[in-house]
């Protein structure tokens, strides 16, 4: 079944955008969903956001508490006993309670901060037994930065919890006392709240310029809050992404290892591909020309005539077979790329599209076969899409270097609505494009134009 969301269908077929518009700002503005009347400012103190910011800073003390002092504990203990054999067992338990703490601090994170933070990678004992896997946890950087985090979070979390606490219940009190003042005008035989008071005089809020003036400060404070609130939590976003998820490296290697697959899935889909073309093109031809020319060889003493004919046909058959044989050969890689580089190569595939094509490349030199043969493979696709789905009048492809990046950009006054999200071939082109660590952005609103940006690493 195609996909009918808009763009390109994974049938290769174009489709509109329905009833939903695009994606702005990572939230969809669909014309059935109803926009807030009160601007975010006015209402952040009541959204279920704010609280649940407000819930972690809470939290955050009694369990940093704990994860401080048990951290501290074992680690403290564990150094002590290092001159018996008692050490190594309890500094291996301290690094693995820390790292169950952190699986219940990311789980904290992603439940009442929204912030999705991938486990670290596992532990990986050389051997079996208890003696491997304290080693492994004792080796483990993850282990220790885990402690790193417990040791830090401590003093970052009293002070949020602090300014958190003071903020929104100073605010909160000051904005509902007019209803305070209302329901006890006199306690303890004073009226109003006392803003300051010494032996000699006290300054009291009971008259209404200034209860008026003291909610006003307090819709101030309880405006504010949550965003100070939220200022907070970024540190502690930082902290858990920084210190409780993978590292860089082993974020790094689980990249390379997706986009080895990507690229070895690829390069299968393309040998695929060349047999299928050779199976059922030049190859079927072939074999229909080598039965003409043997029956073209029996007709020939008795009929030479009709032998003629037929090695005419043969010829006619030959030639085609030749082009196919071409037409394969510069999908896999064309000859002109490899002579004279982009600039031919785009304008050789530019006056092959069914819409005038403007081509423009403004390199000083060659990037590396890889990544020039990437750059012309993407914009022979793009081009593709052009002729067959966009319904655009006329098109424009540039070329251009910034820096260690290889710019290329297809721009057509199509329809518009094509989608790289949508399962289609802009897809599979982002997913190519990823394996060398390339991007592909596409801007396509309906009704169009559509621009295309792919951008390349330069390797020289």
């Amino acid at each position: 079944m195609a996909t009918q969301y808009g763009g390109y269908s994974d049938h290769g077929e174009y489709s509109r955008y329905g009833d939903h518009a695009r994606y702005t700002d990572g939230r969809s503005t669909g014309r059935g969903e109803r926009r807030p009347r009160l601007p975010l400012a006015l209402r952040a103190p009541v959204e279920a956001r704010a609280w649940r910011e407000f819930a972690y800073v809470l939290l955050s003390l009694p369990i940093s508490i704990v994860l401080f002092t048990f951290a501290v504990t074992m680690l403290s203990l564990g150094a002590g006993l290092l001159v018996t054999f008692l050490g190594i067992p309890v500094l291996a338990a301290g690094l693995a309670g820390c790292r169950g703490f952190g699986s219940l601090e990311r789980t904290r994170a992603r439940a009442l901060l929204g912030l999705e933070v991938a486990p670290p990678e596992p532990l990986r004992p050389r051997g079996k037994g208890a003696l491997s896997w304290m080693g492994a946890v004792l080796r483990s950087g993850t282990s220790w930065r885990h402690v790193l985090y417990a040791v830090l979070h401590l003093p970052w979390a009293v002070f949020s919890f602090a300014v958190s606490v003071a903020f929104w219940s100073y605010g909160w009190a000051m904005l509902t006392y007019p209803l305070w003042f209302w329901v006890f005008p006199m306690y303890g035989g004073q009226g109003g709240l006392q803003l300051y008071g010494d032996e000699q005089h006290r300054i009291y809020l009971d008259n209404p310029f200034e209860i008026t003036v003291t909610a006003l400060v307090g819709l101030l404070f309880t405006l504010a809050t949550p965003w100070i609130v939220r200022a907070l939590t970024t540190v502690d976003r930082v902290l858990v992404h920084g210190l409780l998820g993978p590292s860089r490296l082993a974020s790094r290697v689980v990249e390379l290892e997706s986009d080895r697959g990507v690229v070895v899935d690829t390069a299968a889909a393309d040998l695929r591909r060349i047999e299928r073309d050779l199976h059922d093109g030049a190859q079927a031809r072939l074999v229909a020309l080598a039965m003409d020319l043997g029956l073209a060889k029996e007709k020939l003493r008795e009929d030479p005539r009709a032998a003629a004919r037929m090695v005419d046909e043969a010829h006619g058959e030959v030639k085609t077979a030749l082009q196919e044989l071409r037409d394969l050969a510069r999908g896999i890689h064309p000859a002109v790329l490899t002579d004279r580089g982009l600039d031919a190569a785009l304008s050789a595939v530019a006056s092959r599209c069914t819409v005038p094509v403007q081509v423009e490349v403004d390199l000083t030199e060659r990037p590396a076969p890889a990544i020039e043969g990437i750059a012309y493979f993407t914009v022979s696709e793009l081009l593709q899409n052009v002729s067959k789905h966009s319904g655009a009048r006329s098109a424009s492809v540039d070329v251009w270097r910034v820096e260690n990046r290889l710019m290329v950009q297809v721009v057509d006054d199509g329809v518009g609505g094509a989608d790289a999200s949508a399962g289609s071939g802009l897809a599979g082109l982002a997913g190519r494009l990823d394996a060398v660590d390339g991007i592909l952005v596409v801007d396509s609103p309906a009704g169009g134009p559509t621009r295309v940006t792919a951008e390349l690493p330069w390797r020289a």
